[in-house]
């Protein structure tokens, strides 16, 4: 029951998010396989913050970006949460 999961590879580097409205779209289209991953279907959600990022410089990101949500990751790529507007 979420909005949005963050799609890591193999290493555990975060690649981005999807939708559910992604995930929703392709599980209805023609061209679903129950062999599609989630790495063929990640949006144009490629923008990461730091943990050392302010609250204040995400938000204005996020509102000049357009984007809902927006990973937070470490130094090394790893996902540590996600930042999300209010609704």
């Amino acid at each position: 029951r979420t909005d949005r999961l963050v799609v890591c590879d193999q290493d555990g580097q975060c690649t981005g998010l999807v939708t559910q409205t992604e995930l929703a779209a392709v599980c209805d289209s023609s061209a679903y396989t129950d062999r599609v991953r989630l790495r063929d279907i990640l949006g144009d959600h490629g923008a990461f913050t730091s943990p050392v990022t302010t609250a204040a410089e995400a938000e204005h990101a996020m509102h000049y970006l357009r984007l809902g949500a927006l990973p937070v990751v470490d130094q090394q790529g790893s996902a540590l949460g996600i930042l999300a507007l209010s609704r």
